[in-house]
């Protein structure tokens, strides 16, 4: 993991653009961070080992801060142009926190324009794209949603956002309401 940590922090330096990583990445990298440390506790630091695993455990942690700091530059330089992000080139946790931005910089954008014309402005709830709040009315087992993550179980009154695909067929079923945020 460390030859595949150095070489995503190398290329991410290099280039301007943003650079894919697997979806599994940081999953995969704090996975590696635990067992570092975990080895760590069970060694003596005075010796070799217990030193080279010392020194590797605050490499892993400087490449990962710069790696992860330098992306989330790069994604939100790419959302205040208004370019799309590629979203192969992003892992699961930012796919996530790029939904979020885009909906945040649409509603800036609402405002502006509402103040640019005389209009008080108007902030709408802010939901990701793709996504439905329901209240669910009736227990029901976890569900695999259409973005392949799983979702439940549901107890009766139960608040969930889901993918739309997802949330209006348990409304179609009458298992569930949409809420307005």
């Amino acid at each position: 993991m460390y030859d595949e940590l150095f070489e995503a922090w190398r290329r991410e330096w290099e280039n301007p653009g943003l650079q894919s990583l697997p979806k599994d990445f940081y999953t995969r990298l704090a996975d590696y961070m635990r067992r570092i440390r975990e080895e760590r506790r069970m060694m003596d630091e005075e010796s070799l080992r217990g030193k080279l695993l010392k020194m590797e455990e605050e490499n892993v942690r400087k490449m990962i801060d710069d790696l992860v700091h330098a992306r989330r530059e790069k994604i939100i330089c790419l959302i205040e142009r208004g370019e799309a992000i590629p979203s192969s080139a992003l892992t699961e946790e930012e796919e996530s926190l790029c939904s979020s931005l885009l909906s945040n910089r649409e509603a800036f954008e609402t405002i502006l324009k509402d103040v640019m014309q005389g209009r008080k402005p108007q902030v709408k709830s802010i939901r990701a794209k793709g996504f439905l709040v329901i209240r669910i009315l009736r227990e029901l087992p976890q569900i695999v949603g259409a973005d392949m993550k799983i979702y439940g179980p549901f107890k009766p009154e139960d608040i969930a956002t889901l993918p739309e695909e997802n949330a209006r067929a348990l409304i179609r079923q009458g298992a569930a309401v949409e809420l307005s945020v």
